[in-house]
């Protein structure tokens, strides 16, 4: 058997929710400790960074505003991923990871909203704008808040499932609307000046702290899903086992 079948069959037994738990509790430790670590380092390098020659120091808001910002439609695109497992390839954890995702990403897009309010108060005169960037982000902020209503209102797993892909899919649209609103309409922000065709316009000096803080932030998602999907697995389980305990125990 090839390496490529043999890495190929250790990820489609993590479709195995025993499998799965295993895995999380070797790697969430891991993970933390390493955010730790990583955030550690980038706040140090956020305040050695020299300050902007506009906004002076309040541009340190930065470091910590655009990664939750990049995390707010990251979080989206791996709901829109788990989505696609639920309709299309009825993977067994796609749901898990779906519901467990979409707290972590309100959470995220609410910090993205309040320090961006810190940060344009000084800068804009304003604690906020109803201009295209803030209003699609804040659109995004009920989509998550929505979804996490919509999978706890329905007790049927299965319906929950199917309709919070579904919603989850069509809410998609708002990613890229929010990516391309600074070019596409007249907005307080600035055009990207990070992911750019034509490469970043940020200074060195400002860009290294943002990427480190964003590998963080990064590391610390991916250790708060795993530990919230191991959880959602476990409720499961148990809500299952005390139906089980009813029915063969009616009295």
């Amino acid at each position: 058997m090839s390496a490529s079948r043999i890495r190929l069959s250790s990820w489609l037994d993590l479709a195995n929710p025993t499998r799965f738990i295993g895995f999380a509790d070797r790697v969430i430790m891991w993970l933390a400790a390493a955010s730790a670590l990583v955030l550690a380092i980038g706040l140090y390098m956020s305040f050695s960074a020299p300050e902007d020659y506009q906004q002076g120091t309040t541009v340190r808001i930065m470091y910590i505003h655009v990664p939750f910002a990049w995390l707010s439609m990251m979080c989206y695109v791996v709901m829109a991923a788990a989505a696609l497992g639920t309709l299309v390839w009825r993977h067994p954890l796609a749901d898990v990871s779906l519901k467990s995702a979409a707290p972590i990403g309100a959470c995220f897009t609410a910090l993205a909203l309040i320090t961006g309010s810190i940060w344009g108060k000084p800068m804009w005169g304003a604690w906020w704008v109803w201009d295209a960037r803030l209003t699609s982000v804040f659109v995004l902020f009920l989509m998550y808040l929505g979804i996490i209503a919509l999978t706890r209102a329905l007790e049927d797993t299965g319906k929950s499932a199917w309709a919070a892909a579904i919603i989850t899919l069509v809410g998609f649209v708002n990613i890229p609307i929010i990516k391309f609103s600074v070019d596409w309409w007249n907005t307080l922000h600035q055009p990207a000046s990070v992911f750019r065709v034509d490469g970043p316009t940020i200074d060195g000096s400002l860009l290294r702290p943002l990427l480190v803080m964003a590998i963080g932030f990064m590391l610390l998602f991916f250790a708060l899903h795993l530990t919230a999907m191991r959880t959602e697995i476990i409720r499961r389980r148990v809500a299952s086992m005390r139906k089980l305990a009813a029915r063969t125990n009616p009295n």
